[in-house]
C-alpha cells in the first residue's frame, strides 16, 4: 500500500491546513491530502488531525458528503448559537434515557445551533438543583464542541469561547428570574435576621 502525501491541495472546496467539523469528533485540521493504492485503485484521502483528542482520521475524498463533515460555521453562525444559549430551556417530560439519546444524537449531528441548544437544555447554575452524573457528561461533551469551534470561527483560545459561552448562559431569562429570587430571598433572610437581633437587643 503505496501512501503519497501531495502539498496543499483542494478537494471538493476543501484544503490542507483548514479547519473542518466532522459530526462525530468535532473540528479537527485538514493537514495533507494523500493518495492510497489498494487493491490497484487509488484512493485519495483527507488526512483530518484532532488535537485535543491526539487522534488523527484519513477519509477518502469520496465519503466527504456521505459523513457530513463541513467547513466552520461563519460569525452569523456563532451569533445565532450564543443566542440559542441565553433562550429559554426546553427541556421534555419524558424519560432520561430517551433525552439523553436525542441529546447525543444532537451532540454527534456536528450541527453548531443543535449543539447549543444541548448546552442550553443541560446547563445549571449555581442556585439551581445539582445534575446527575450523565447529565453533567452530555452537557460537558455539548460545551467542549461548541467552544473549540467558536474558538477556531473568533480565533480565541478555548477557555475564552467557554467564557462566552458562559456568559450567554447567565443572560438567559429564567436564569436572571432564578438570580433574582435567589437575592432576594437573602435579602429577606438578613432583614429576618436583624429584627431578630434587635428583638434580642
Amino acid at each position: 500500500m503505496a501512501t503519497n502525501p501531495k502539498k496543499t491541495a483542494q478537494r471538493q472546496g476543501f484544503k490542507t491546513g483548514e479547519y473542518i467539523v466532522y459530526p462525530s469528533h468535532g473540528v479537527g485540521q485538514i493537514t495533507a491530502i494523500e493518495e492510497q493504492s489498494v487493491a490497484g485503485h487509488t484512493l485519495e484521502l483527507l488526512v483530518i488531525v484532532f488535537e485535543q483528542d491526539k487522534m488523527t482520521l484519513r477519509v477518502p475524498v469520496a465519503k466527504i458528503a456521505s459523513v457530513g463533515m463541513r467547513k466552520l460555521g461563519d460569525p452569523a453562525a456563532v451569533k445565532k448559537a450564543l443566542e440559542t444559549v441565553r433562550g429559554r430551556p426546553r427541556v421534555k417530560r419524558t424519560m432520561w434515557s430517551r433525552r439523553a439519546q436525542e441529546y447525543e444524537a444532537k451532540i454527534n449531528s456536528g450541527d453548531l445551533n443543535s449543539i447549543s441548544e444541548v448546552v442550553r437544555d443541560l446547563f445549571r447554575s449555581d442556585t439551581q438543583p445539582e445534575q446527575s452524573y450523565s447529565e453533567r457528561q452530555l452537557y460537558e461533551a455539548a460545551l467542549d464542541r461548541m467552544a473549540r469551534e467558536i474558538a477556531a470561527v473568533n480565533k480565541c483560545s478555548e477557555t475564552e469561547a467557554v467564557k462566552q459561552i458562559e456568559q450567554n448562559l447567565a443572560k438567559s431569562p429564567s436564569r436572571l428570574k432564578a438570580a433574582a429570587a435567589a437575592e432576594a430571598e437573602a435579602e429577606a433572610e438578613a432583614a429576618e435576621q436583624d429584627a431578630s437581633k434587635e428583638e434580642a437587643a
